[in-house]
């Protein structure tokens, strides 16, 4: 055998078994330090440990198999014609675990933020609002990073970093044709953004959209999921809430104050019926015993009408609390005072057969 190629030979064998140390040493190194992580979070009870390794355990893996290959490459005898791909594969590699580890800190952070959270949020004000900020905030960045990452990524390659640099010197309209293109998935980002920093609307809020009462379940960068009282969800885009007027009945709190209209006879005994009022919504359990009340808020030619106001702790309690409340006063009603129930009146009048015949005479 020539003596330079068995050089070469044993050059790259060396350079083969420090490559495959480097390597199990680099992830042995991994797992000897999640180890400790993991050790850390069950001893301690520590949040923090056990976030950082549910979140980066698979992304550090990368970042040491690439410090070891960056380490022991040197030790190659690289040809010319495969120096520059490995050094740019190389480089692509670091873009893509920066950002990996980028999007792990922001998970780390979302779950630390959330961790303290009621797992009830419907009724906690500060918990919605708290969890949709964060929410919203971890799907822009999550988004930013990506794309910024993939931006990167492709500058890297010298044919599409010198097509850039042509479109930007033509910048005019490209640049009109793009914004036009993605004035829609902009205006949805800027309106994540403001929703997240003013929060017209929170996870959990129960809000009215286009005449339809619903409970915001999902918070995305575009879209907001609205859960309507079926099993219909309500699909909205993000500007939506910025742009045109919408309800939003838990703002500043979680209960509501439910209204049931009745509208009976003028014989109806309106204290005997705040009595039996009283008496239903103590015996439910859907009433959060802060509003009661019977006014007569109008009298028409024909019938009177009582308003009912009820409390109750969120809007599906609230919904069913009235519908329990208008059945039990119907009822009521038929049982006990089936008069004051709704009546039309007509009066006739008899006139005097006599006095009728002598009329016709006249």
């Amino acid at each position: 055998m020539d003596p330079h190629t068995n050089a070469e030979w044993q050059a790259w064998l060396t350079g083969f078994g420090w490559l495959l140390a480097a390597v199990l040493i680099s992830q042995i190194a991994h797992y000897v330090l999640y180890a400790l992580f993991r050790r850390l979070s069950l001893r301690r009870h520590s949040m923090v440990a056990e976030e950082i390794v549910t979140h980066t355990q698979q992304v550090s893996r990368l970042v040491f198999l690439l410090l070891a290959v960056s380490i022991v490459l040197p030790k190659f005898d690289v040809p010319d014609w495969l120096a520059d791909p490995l050094e740019h594969g190389l480089g692509i590699g670091y873009i893509i675990v920066i950002a990996w580890l980028a999007i792990g800190v922001i998970e780390v952070f979302n779950a630390l933020v959330n961790h303290n959270l009621p797992q009830d949020l419907a009724d906690n004000v500060r918990a919605r609002r708290r969890h949709t900020r964060t929410h919203l905030l971890r799907q822009i960045g999550v988004g930013l990073i990506a794309c910024s990452a993939l931006a990167v990524v492709l500058m890297t390659f010298p044919s599409i970093r010198n097509v850039g640099a042509g479109l930007f010197a033509s910048a005019g309209l490209a640049g009109l044709v793009l914004g036009m293109a993605a004035r829609l998935t902009l205006g949805n980002l800027i309106a994540g953004i403001q929703i997240a920093l003013t929060e017209p609307i929170r996870i959990e809020d129960a809000v009215v959209v286009e005449g339809e009462l619903g409970r915001v379940v999902e918070v995305n960068t575009t879209y907001v999921i609205v859960h309507l009282w079926d099993p219909r969800h309500l699909v909205v885009p993000l500007s939506y809430f910025i742009e045109k007027p919408f309800q939003n009945w838990t703002r500043y709190s979680s209960d509501l104050i439910g209204v049931v209209l009745r509208y009976t006879d003028y014989t109806v005994p309106v204290d005997k019926l705040r009595d039996e009022y009283r008496q239903i919504l103590e015996g439910s359990p859907l009433w959060d015993r802060k509003v009661m009340a019977v006014q007569v808020t109008d009298a028409k030619e024909r019938s009177v009408e009582l308003r009912f106001l009820m409390s109750a702790g969120n809007p599906t309690a609230t919904f069913d609390l009235r519908c329990y409340v208008r059945e039990r006063l119907i009822g009521y009603l038929q049982e006990h005072y089936p008069q004051a129930l709704p009546r039309l009146r007509s009066e006739v009048s008899l006139i005097d057969a006599s006095s009728k015949d002598g009329a016709l005479h006249h």
